[in-house]
């Protein structure tokens, strides 16, 4: 008969060192069988539990996973992904997609230009990635390459700009770091605020340099001169987003609502926006609902096995450990710093952003206190840094979620060699914020 009281003594003989280990080698071995990393993270800290302190400790977990899943923030999370899937079921991205031609205009590779302002709007809509990925495919790429751009800048522009929805606030990267690391999460969206933009700018002045260098990377688009009345039809696909994101953001950095109460006044707005598009139906709301119920299901299974096994590990000594272990690499503050960012963008290649925050800021977060950073900066880096990890091959979501939507010519290899500059972008932006902290914290 198995006892576990004899595996309790055998795993916690190992000591803390050897345990980490074995720990993370049963993770790696069981990801590698294709077992959702929800279901691994709960299996391991179970077996840990059990293994290390006995069947009594059982109940620990379970207390520990009911704090995450309590958490009144958390509610603003079906909120935004409710709106994005009402956006992504309504015509509202693609009138805001010919309303911006006011943007591009003559400008030589204005096309690519309007897509990123789009990308911005849609990401202060609702936060959400494959959403906006899946509609600028779907909208903007097609356009781009008939006018014949450059299928390599069209492809990156698509996905780069989708995946600003990761800092444009409300980002739900953010509010799932401000649920890990106890942090205002109204602090987070306005620190992110500037940082956001700035990426946004990098890829405008990306493509208008690449364009201007290279003519026939992004020719000029033919625009016919028309009147301001001509233009009154465009103008009306900028309100209703404009309206949108006015009330979500406002509420929330003008003191009204907190950031629960105005993701509730967002997804209000949007359905609002399609009643008075006359595009509202029962059997939309129901599908964005499902899709939903599904996403955030994922995200909520996710956080209660990285709960369940961060608490584990947390009370066999080991966040003390790996502590030890990071600051123990420099006397630098600013090269701990460093090696943070290459753990985490390491871990981005392989897994997801959800859990990459769920297992590593619990252990990042006292440190950074600790050397007296600002964790809203660092929170504002994180994001920053998991930009990088939508587009970084093997398995960057950005790819996956073009490909789904693309002609069948193009293929992921091209798509992932497509995202080179702008993940050199992204890396420039996490320097800047890393160099220049008070882009964030001003």
């Amino acid at each position: 008969m198995f006892d576990l009281l004899d595996l309790g003594l055998n795993l916690k003989a190992l000591g803390i060192g050897w345990g980490t280990l074995l720990m993370f080698a049963l993770l790696v071995v069981l990801l590698l069988t294709g077992t959702p990393l929800a279901m691994v993270t709960l299996f391991v800290a179970l077996i840990f539990a059990v293994g290390w302190f006995g069947p009594n400790s059982v109940p620990l977990i379970t207390s520990r996973v009911y704090s995450f899943v309590s958490s009144f923030v958390f509610v603003s999370v079906p909120m935004f992904v409710l709106m994005a899937a009402i956006l992504d079921r309504s015509g509202i991205a693609r009138d805001l997609f010919d309303a911006m031609k006011l943007v591009g205009g003559r400008l030589r590779g204005g096309v690519a230009v309007q897509t990123i302002f789009v990308a911005v709007i849609l990401a202060a809509m609702s936060g959400i990635i494959g959403g906006e990925i899946v509609l600028l495919g779907l909208v903007a790429l097609p356009q781009m390459l008939r006018l014949g751009y450059n299928r390599r800048l069209a492809i990156g522009v698509v996905c780069a700009g989708g995946s600003l929805g990761t800092m444009v606030p409300p980002s739900i990267v953010l509010i799932i770091y401000g649920l890990t690391a106890n942090i205002s999460v109204g602090d987070l969206f306005t620190a992110a605020f500037l940082p956001g933009f700035m990426l946004a700018g990098l890829y405008v002045a990306y493509v208008l340099l690449r364009s201007y260098l290279d003519p026939n990377a992004a020719p000029p688009t033919p625009v016919e001169r028309v009147s301001f009345r001509e233009n009154l039809p465009l103008l009306r696909g900028l309100v209703l987003p404009f309206l949108v994101v006015f009330s979500v953001l406002g509420s929330i950095y003008g003191g009204i609502a907190s950031v629960t109460e105005a993701s509730a006044i967002g997804v209000a707005g949007v359905i609002v926006s399609t009643i008075l598009r006359r595009e509202f139906s029962f059997r939309m709301l129901l599908d964005a609902a499902l899709h939903t119920l599904a996403t955030v299901g994922m995200i909520m299974w996710i956080g209660i096995g990285a709960s369940a096994l961060v608490g584990v590990y947390n009370l066999m000594g080991g966040i003390r450990f790996i502590s030890q272990l990071i600051t123990g690499v420099s006397d630098q503050p600013m090269m701990i710093i460093l090696f943070m960012m290459l753990i985490l963008f390491i871990l981005g290649m392989f897994l997801d952003w959800v859990g990459i925050a769920l297992l590593t800021m619990p252990i990042f977060v006292p440190i950074i206190l600790e050397l007296g950073y600002d964790p809203v900066w660092f929170g504002v880096l994180f994001a920053m840094n998991m930009q990088v990890s939508f587009l970084t091959p093997p398995f960057g979501p950005a790819a996956f979620y073009l490909k789904s939507v693309t002609p069948p010519d193009i293929t992921l290899g091209e798509i992932f060699r497509s995202l080179a500059p702008f993940i050199c972008l992204q890396v420039l932006a996490v320097g800047l914020l890393i160099l220049f902290p008070a882009i964030a914290i001003y």
